[in-house]
């Protein structure tokens, strides 16, 4: 059954601009890939139609791709969980082709990364809207996917990269996928037991992460009320895992 009108307002064709400006074919592909068969892509969601959000599926389940931080979906997604339920796509780039351009536009070459993504690099845009799991009625779900990322010499881009731009991220295919629906779930990222005190280097020591991502993920995971701080360890805090309730 659709939502009544005042619940969404489907856009009557892709390219309406609304919410496609800098819009990368990553985050289009994904959307279209999700909002499925019979889905629409580019709806208003809310009581008064106050947010675009990138899709929804003919089962009436909204879809939001986050490809950065969640900070920018905290209201967003308050405001339309109570009418319908959110499934927020994350993509993890387990694989990525660079593709490289001189400033006329002529392709220098084209090679693989040696950086590949894991399930641990949610806790990097979580850790801005650490309680966003806990809201009901959203499910993450993290795409594993292969791009194609194009980059030209123009002088403009980063330091980092050296003045070369990023141009456009493509979506070559989505490999895998982990759905995490509510917060117990989450558990899944703390390999310990519950009597088990450890620190975020010991974290980090078995998931191989660096140090800075171990402390993102156990600021998130104590926020939802999963693990809780005890006392120090020389300079290091400690955690531990807390016991559910019965």
């Amino acid at each position: 059954m659709l939502p009544h009108e005042n619940q969404w307002i489907p856009s009557d064709g892709y390219d309406k601009r609304i919410g496609t400006v800098r819009e990368s074919s990553l985050h289009r592909d994904l959307k279209i890939r999700y909002a499925g068969k019979g889905g629409v892509i580019e709806v208003s969601a809310g009581y008064t139609g106050k947010y675009v959000c990138d899709g929804i599926t003919k089962t009436g389940e909204i879809i939001e791709v986050q490809i950065g931080s969640f900070r920018p979906l905290k209201d967003k997604v308050k405001h339309i969980t109570p009418l319908r339920s959110i499934r927020i796509i994350h993509p993890i780039i387990i694989q990525k082709y660079i593709e490289l351009y001189d400033a006329e536009n002529t392709r220098c070459y084209c090679r693989k990364s040696p950086r590949k993504g894991t399930i641990w690099d949610l806790f990097k845009a979580l850790v801005y809207a650490p309680e966003i799991p806990l809201i009901p009625g959203l499910t993450i779900e993290l795409a594993m996917v292969a791009v194609k990322q194009q980059r030209r010499q123009d002088g403009w881009g980063s330091w980092r990269r050296r003045g070369i731009s990023i141009i456009d991220t493509e979506l070559i295919g989505v490999h895998d996928s982990l759905i995490l629906s509510g917060k117990e779930e989450y558990t899944l990222f703390l390999p310990f037991l519950e009597v088990e005190p450890f620190t975020a280097q010991d974290l980090g020591n078995i998931a191989r992460i660096t140090p800075s991502l171990a402390r993102k993920t156990l600021y998130v995971l104590t926020r939802l009320g999963i693990v809780k701080r005890l006392a120090k360890k020389g300079n290091a805090l400690l955690y531990t895992r807390i016991r559910p309730r019965p």
